[in-house]
């Protein structure tokens, strides 16, 4: 029968796979430097480690793959805390070799999904996971019907839970409380109860989860024991307060191309993991809208997972050395005052989208001058208007503005969420204070004809223009980026491949 283990609680990051620059998309090898540097990197702040789990991408590696990711996993925890290796596999036969292989690679556990694609039946779910038993590793029962296509229903996991003789515990991903609630009234105390959503990992703490298997705890390792040690000592509104910071974080991570989200931002970190193996593309599933509000989340504070850094603006020979949240891939010397070009994308719903097309350059330049020329002769009856003085701060209609709401919507809610997406880069460090009377703004801004609903169109253009501020002082997207890019480049307003 099932048992509980006392090494089986706590937070266990679910750790993404490095690939060689070479081999992320076209097969080649896992980074064994960067995946030692990223285990080192969480040990300090977590009970376990699971190697080659979802986010690990074990679907797209082969089996001699993910037995030697497991292998380094072993070897450079060290024994410091258990390894729950991933080996859940489409065909029972599969499943049993990688189990057996993480045992002979001295894995504390195996977490093993349901057999997915063609969706077995309970029973024989039930006489899958009784083969992988007989190895004899300590296994946990992965529920994950979102990839799996099979959800457990409480009387099948409590016979697996109960019935098999070396089963130590279940992780719940379906994010379905419901189904967890049953877990607790069925097999609470008998084996370890772990959630796997990120998004309701407080919701599964305080109603008594040993642990989680998160991949956001490639990130935030630290907050998530935050979370878990305030519930564990009755703490709960620590525990509110800080799963209200991450709330947005891991909505981002859980609801788009998870290992390509958790990689980029490791990268923004400080800590490049490269890029997803093919079909998950960089900007496809984790859109570039994604990527910034992913970043700006890891620089809020409680979070602190990006840093300000000094960075120098050089202005046609006026040198202002400002600070602002940098990654490694933000350069230290930004020149090219004259005319920097930016452009943001932010929504939902989508009649309330932000498309923003930004030019940002000296008032002496080029920028400066078609604000000057456009106001003093047709700017008026085209519908543009100054919306800030300091940064001069030019407001361009993209569609003709044809109702009084249209214009309300445009004139008073879009400009407001540009004005408060340039006081907040002034505030981050991105547009210092000293350059503000040197420089000038045009935001060419869309609004739907059909939008409605004012704080979103508020929202949407606040986010939409500080991504483009961003953008365009940093020189993003580069020509690499292009490149790579080019092949899930969609129109926001159609599909077009």
């Amino acid at each position: 029968m099932g048992y509980k283990t006392d090494w089986f609680r706590g937070i266990f990051p679910a750790l993404v796979t490095p690939f060689t620059s070479a081999g992320a998309q076209t097969g080649g090898k896992i980074d064994e430097s960067a995946y030692r540097e990223l285990i080192r990197w969480v040990l300090p702040h977590v009970d376990g480690v699971v190697p080659v789990g979802t986010t690990g991408e074990f679907a797209y590696m082969t089996a001699e793959e993910r037995q030697r990711a497991i292998e380094i996993a072993v070897d450079e925890v060290a024994g410091r805390v258990p390894v729950v290796a991933g080996t859940g596999a489409q065909s029972t036969r599969q499943a049993v070799e990688l189990t057996q292989a993480a045992k002979d690679a001295g894995a504390s556990a195996a977490l093993v999904v349901a057999p997915y694609y063609l969706k077995p039946s309970f029973n024989e779910v039930y006489d899958h996971f009784r083969a992988v038993d007989q190895v004899g590793l300590p296994i946990v029962l992965y529920n994950l019907p979102q990839c799996a296509g099979t959800h457990f229903k409480w009387w099948t996991a409590e016979g697996m839970l109960l019935d098999l003789d070396n089963v130590i515990g279940v992780k719940d991903t379906s994010g379905d409380l419901p189904f967890m609630g049953a877990l607790f009234e069925k097999v609470y105390g008998e084996v370890s109860i772990f959630v796997g959503h990120d998004e309701v990992a407080l919701a599964a703490f305080a109603s008594g989860a040993d642990g989680a298997i998160l991949a956001s705890a490639n990130l935030i390792p630290d907050v998530w024991q935050r979370i878990y040690r305030a519930v564990q000592t009755g703490d709960l509104e620590s525990a509110r307060r800080d799963q209200q910071l991450v709330q947005k974080l891991v909505r981002i991570l859980t609801r788009t191309a998870g290992p390509q989200a958790v990689k980029e931002a490791l990268t923004a970190m400080g800590l490049p993991m490269g890029e997803a193996r093919r079909p998950i593309m960089r900007g496809g599933g984790f859109k570039r809208e994604d990527y910034e509000e992913l970043r700006i989340q890891l620089e809020t504070a409680g979070i602190d997972k990006i840093k300000k850094d000094t960075v120098t603006y050089d202005l046609a020979g006026k040198q202002v050395e400002t600070q602002l949240f940098a990654t490694p891939q933000t350069p230290r010397t930004i020149g090219g005052w004259e005319m920097k070009v930016g452009e943001g994308f932010a929504g939902p719903p989508f009649q309330e989208l932000a498309h923003v097309d930004l030019l940002i350059g000296l008032k002496d330049g080029p920028v400066g001058r078609a604000i000057e020329r456009s106001t003093a002769g047709w700017g008026e009856e085209r519908g543009l208007r100054i919306i800030s003085q300091r940064p001069l701060t030019l407001l361009v209609p993209t569609v003709s503005l044809r109702t009084a709401k249209g214009k309300r919507l445009f004139y008073d809610d879009a400009a407001r969420g540009v004005n408060h997406a340039v006081a907040l880069s002034v505030e981050d460090g991105f547009l210092p204070d000293a350059i503000l009377d040197d420089i000038a703004l045009i935001a060419n801004v869309f609004v739907h004809p059909s939008a409605s609903i004012a704080r979103r169109v508020f929202g949407n253009n606040y986010k939409a223009t500080r991504h483009a501020i961003r953008k365009a002082i940093e020189g993003r997207p580069t020509v690499d980026e292009l490149i790579t890019e080019k092949a899930s480049a969609r129109h926001p307003f159609r599909y077009a491949p």
